[in-house]
């Protein structure tokens, strides 16, 4: 075996004729060439951090200004206004010729004028960026102003100077600013005034008074220090404190999911990971060379790449109290799971990543297997399922030495999780059930055969289909969804496939054959494996999730109503759950923060005074179309506009965050604070974003459509949507709640979805034709 080959790879021993040394040459060339490549990665890594750090410089460019300063000051012309001169002093003259100390003086000038221009660059950029006006410009009527023409073009200058690696703007991006406490309150009252009653509305204006003039000061004031003093004043509190102390099973009521496109290029599920593979350790080369091209707004605004560096070789490991994010600089190696059986899968050989024919090779070698499971190792991956302290002690207790300590390292180092099922998964517009099977089986799956603690886990079915379900705490949708369109994009415009549906090229060298991980499971491991297995057949029994395939219209005609696709479809869903409810609720909306530095997301509360008045015009008869439709649009605008906010720093629900961390700290009460934070979000939504490497545009592969992905419900009487405009005609909802709540019905949910999405459009369609 394997195990044993490198056991005996190197050994020695003394007898009577001398010392005898023992090696196997090929085992010692495998350590060799790893410390080799490691060391290029670090080397890389160093000339990528001093890149980045210099940018928008260049190494040349010191060189360059060297050379000139030195000509200059060799022809007697002192462009250094005397600082050379004054540099002479504090060079030691007594062992080298004058003309050597004024050599040195010009070059040690010319590096700290070479500096001093880099930190100008850096902190004018900086200050650029604070600049958020350019947002609320050239939309709605708007027009863009002289002022923002003259900012776009400077920071065109300074950011498309040369060609920027990954984290070249990290430095340069502001830190999100903390708002003020009278501004938040405010926006907060305006929020909630929709969903209060009047006696309940003064009573939660006394509370945030209260607040205002009382213990918030106090609190405020720490998180003010914290802002300045942290990188970002959110976000290490929101992972640590929203994330990672929670204790509840990830399963469901964390790891969301992403779909496959439309298109199924193969049906040989060998072909189909061996290609994706091999794509996605190409999208880890650019990262880790930080050639990967930074993600921009309008093609020259940077955002926040932070959250990509813990993307590959990432686990979050469970502690009793809060887990940990652990992450490895490098891992040459995936975790693969097949018909109850783990293994261990080589990704490089002789220091090279193998080709998608050689990766296939290895795959097919796992699905021939006809091994058995070890005794509780079929389920075993139901204890990531589990309550994360329950897990937490019983990976101390069993997986703490021997096989299992070894096996389990495998599985936590791996680059990511790979589970090949042993079902089919599709989508067929004519058959919604299957699209929703195939959400089921990337959302929870089968409860034990995905490892919920890796960063991320890719399911290929038996006829090829392809998902993804992503642990939460390291990332938000924006970077898997990067991440997923350029692998399936490479996949589709380069890898390719043959006729017969296997991967191009052939298997000129056997690569490394995969490694079957052994278990040694105590009897209470096992019973422990079998009531984890019972609590995730609990939780996936209690989820409704189901998905709506909308091919009436998509993008294309909503911009006809001259409003934002994603206020638009804010504002059906206020419809369909008012319709449900017969009531309005507290909704969530996610937008994104990476304007700033280590932005992670903020809340948007779609709900507002305008979002009623048109809900409640929908169906009055009364009322024309035509002030129907602007009703509509003047929901989307105030929508947009509370969207804008968040993404500018000016949300509500961060802030309010972090107030009560702070309140909780000093173990200070607030019933303001505690009142806020105890309400449920019984509509919680998130648009699926795509289109970020600009590979697969729907307007020029039409056929390439994404379908989307979602989450588990987060109120027990709410429901989780997802919603994708996927291209100009097609959209797709995610939508689930819990079959054990009165209140909520998915199937209901989603006709009333579709019902407000056809009288909408009618809405617009009927104001045409009164005009």
């Amino acid at each position: 075996m394997a195990e044993a080959h490198v056991a005996v790879a190197f050994s020695f021993a003394i007898t009577h004729e001398g010392v005898n040394i023992n090696y196997d040459k090929e085992v010692l060339s495998l350590v060799w060439n790893s410390g080799v490549r490691s060391w290029k990665k670090r080397f890389a890594r160093f000339m990528n951090n001093i890149h980045c750090g210099i940018y928008p410089a260049s190494i040349s460019s010191l060189f360059i200004l060297t050379t000139l300063m030195v000509s200059l000051f060799l022809a007697n012309v002192d462009a250094s206004f005397g600082g050379i001169t004054y540099l002479e002093k504090y060079i030691p003259g007594d062992s080298f010729a004058p003309f050597t100390i004024k050599l040195a003086a010009c070059v040690a000038y010319s590096f700290c004028l070479w500096i001093t221009i880099i930190l100008m660059l850096r902190y004018t950029l900086k200050l650029l960026l604070m600049y958020k006006g350019w947002m609320f410009e050239g939309r709605h009527g708007r027009k863009t102003s002289l002022k923002t023409y003259i900012w776009a073009g400077l920071v065109r200058t300074l950011t498309m100077k040369r060609s920027p690696m990954l984290y070249s703007f990290q430095s340069s991006l502001p830190r999100l600013p903390l708002p003020s406490l009278e501004g938040t309150m405010k926006r907060y009252l305006t929020t909630v005034r929709p969903l209060l009653d009047d006696d309940k509305y003064h009573k939660m204006e006394e509370m945030a008074m209260e607040f205002k003039t009382g213990v918030g000061k106090k609190l405020q004031r720490y998180l003010w220090l914290k802002s300045w003093w942290a990188s970002n004043y959110v976000t290490d509190w929101w992972e640590d404190y929203v994330y990672l102390s929670g204790r509840s099973p990830l399963l469901v009521y964390s790891n969301c999911y992403g779909l496959d496109y439309v298109p199924l290029p193969t049906t040989s599920q060998s072909a189909r990971a061996a290609n994706f593979i091999h794509a996605a350790m190409t999208f880890r080369k650019l990262l880790n060379t930080q050639t990967l091209k930074p993600v921009t707004v309008q093609n020259f605004i940077p955002l926040c790449a932070w959250q990509y560096e813990r993307m590959f070789n990432t686990t979050r490991v469970p502690d009793p109290e809060k887990d940990r994010v652990v992450h490895l600089s490098d891992s040459q190696h995936l975790a693969v799971y097949n018909r109850g059986r783990f293994y261990k899968l080589m990704l490089y050989n002789k220091n090279r990543l193998l080709k998608p024919a050689e990766i296939q090779w290895q795959l097919q070698q796992i699905l021939e297997d006809q091994s058995v499971p070890y005794p509780g190792e079929n389920h075993l991956a139901a204890l990531t399922a589990n309550n994360r302290t329950v897990w937490a002690n019983a990976r101390t207790t069993y997986f703490s030495k021997g096989l299992n300590k070894s096996s389990l390292k495998i599985i936590e180092d791996a680059a990511f999780f790979l589970v090949l099922y042993d079902e089919d998964l599709d989508f067929d517009p004519n058959d919604p059930s299957k699209l929703n099977k195939f959400s089921q089986a990337l959302l929870h799956g089968k409860g034990y055969n995905m490892w919920l603690d890796k960063s991320f886990n890719i399911v290929v079915s038996k006829n090829g289909r392809l998902g993804c379900n992503c642990e939460h705490s390291w990332c938000d949708s924006p970077i898997m969804s990067h991440f997923w369109e350029f692998c399936i994009g490479m996949e589709f415009t380069t890898l390719k496939y043959t006729e017969d549906g296997n991967t191009v090229g052939a298997v000129e060298e056997l690569p490394p054959s995969p490694i079957r991980l052994k278990w040694d499971l105590h009897p209470e491991c096992v019973d422990l494996v079998r009531s984890s297995m019972q609590i995730a057949n609990a939780i996936i029994a209690e989820v409704d999730l189901q998905v709506l395939y909308h091919s009436d219209y998509g993008k294309d005609f909503i911009k006809k109503c001259k409003v934002s696709p994603d206020a638009y479809i804010q504002m059906v869903l206020q419809l369909a759950y008012y319709r449900d409810a017969k009531r309005f609720n507290l909704t969530y909306e996610a937008s994104m923060m990476r304007l700033f530095r280590e932005g992670r997301t903020e809340t948007v509360r779609p709900v507002t005074m305008e979002s009623c008045d048109f809900v409640l015009a929908v169906d009055n008869t009364a009322i024309s179309a035509t002030e129907k439709l602007r009703l509509l649009q003047r929901a989307c605008s105030k929508h947009q506009e509370s969207y804008l906010n968040a993404m500018v720093g000016k949300g509500i629900d961060r802030h309010i965050f972090c107030l009560y961390v702070v309140s909780k700290h000093l173990e200070v009460e607030s019933p303001f604070l505690k009142e806020v934070l105890g309400e449920p979000w019984r509509l919680s939504t998130s648009q699926t974003p795509h289109n970020h490497a600009g590979i697969l545009d729907t307007k020029k592969y039409p056929q390439y459509v994404c379908l989307g992905g979602g989450f588990g419900p987060v109120a027990d009487d709410g429901y989780g949507v997802s919603y994708d405009i996927a291209s100009e005609n097609v959209m797709f909802f995610h939508v689930s709640s819990k079959r054990t709540s009165p209140e909520t019905d998915t199937t209901r949910f989603i006709d009333l979805i579709e019902k407000s999405l056809s009288d909408v459009r009618q809405i617009f369609l009927d104001s045409v034709a009164e005009k």
